[in-house]
């Protein structure tokens, strides 16, 4: 079953690099201070279209991150736009002592753009996918981190990134997601969760038994875990956490007081990403049982994104299985 296909929604129609390339190509017609800068990537990451239309707007810096970054930071410090992109495996490992010197500290409005991020380049095996990429643009401060979650979103994760004043990393993949948004407008904002399903019965006054907060590529898989929830009576809110950093604190704060357990659902490393910030709001706020899906301090090996997803209990039935535990531990309490 694809992601999706339970949860009622309908397949993609772009890639979501295609979708980023298609938003930037928009966002810079119409602000003459964005540029695009690439690491020699522009095929895979979308900025194709950049090159073809702005071709002076274009700067290619060749396969060297390190510089890519340095030269963005120097354009945003003349007021310039500047959005960088490349692989998250070769970009912040390569330059992450530029964008903690030369980004980070000074607040700069650069954008970066993590294509084939997560587990997207699963054939081409482990030193290609970004599993630790959440947490090492989390560690950095003044940035944002957007995490869209189908084609509609990334186009208004583009819109607000290039409207926030500093630091942006818009986290995307390869393929095509489910469309999460489908036709209607999808708002993104820095620090915004959308809520997309309240998982209570409002005729019967019930409220959710769970939240599910996920991004990216398992927001889709989470709307699939409520509804198979929902066949067994188990109601699931579901929020999609479009912003990782700054996290929206009272969502979260709202989803534990109101439903009483959390389970979060990302295609990263547990530790350092989704989960962890999640934890330390309801840890703060409200503490209550959680369960966290994700990868746990082990780098995949190589396969397909859907065999990788059932290796490592990322599929809607192990968000399923962790909202049934969540609950259980709720009302042990």
């Amino acid at each position: 079953m694809r992601i999706g296909e339970k949860g009622g929604l309908r397949p993609g129609t772009r890639q979501m690099r295609d979708a980023f390339g298609e938003a930037l190509l928009e966002a810079a017609r119409a602000d003459p201070r964005i540029v695009a800068l690439d690491g020699d990537l522009s095929s895979s990451t979308g900025m194709a279209g950049m090159r073809k239309e702005l071709p002076m707007r274009f700067f290619n810096m060749g396969i060297a991150e390190a510089n890519l970054v340095g030269v963005s930071a120097g354009l945003a410090a003349n007021g310039f736009i500047p959005f960088v992109g490349s692989l998250p495996s070769f970009l912040l490992p390569n330059a992450y002592d530029q964008l903690r010197l030369q980004v980070a500290i000074a607040g700069l409005n650069v954008k970066l753009l993590g294509s084939h991020a997560g587990i997207s380049t699963g054939r081409e095996g482990p030193t290609s996918m970004s599993i630790e990429d959440l947490a090492l643009v989390g560690g950095l401060p003044t940035f944002s981190i957007l995490v869209p979650s189908d084609e509609h979103s990334m186009a208004a994760a583009v819109k607000a990134a290039a409207a926030h004043g500093g630091p942006v990393y818009i986290r995307s993949s390869r393929g095509e997601f489910p469309q999460v948004y489908g036709e209607r407008p999808c708002a993104v904002a820095v620090g915004k969760a959308n809520l997309l399903r309240q998982g209570a019965d409002v005729l019967g006054g019930f409220g959710a038994d769970v939240t599910i907060v996920a991004c990216g590529l398992m927001t889709g898989a989470a709307l699939d875990a409520a509804a198979e929830l929902a066949g067994e009576g188990i109601q699931a809110r579901v929020l999609d956490m479009l912003s990782v950093k700054p996290i929206d604190r009272d969502a979260v704060t709202a989803a534990a007081r109101e439903t009483g357990a959390l389970v979060t659902a990302e295609e990263h490393l547990v530790r350092g990403g989704l989960g962890a910030a999640v934890s330390q709001v309801a840890a703060e706020t409200c503490p209550v049982p959680m369960r966290f899906i994700g990868i746990h301090d082990t780098y995949l090996e190589s396969a397909s994104v859907e065999e990788l997803m059932a290796r490592h209990h990322l599929t809607a039935g192990d968000i399923a299985e962790a909202a049934r535990e969540a609950i259980r531990a709720k009302r042990k309490g």
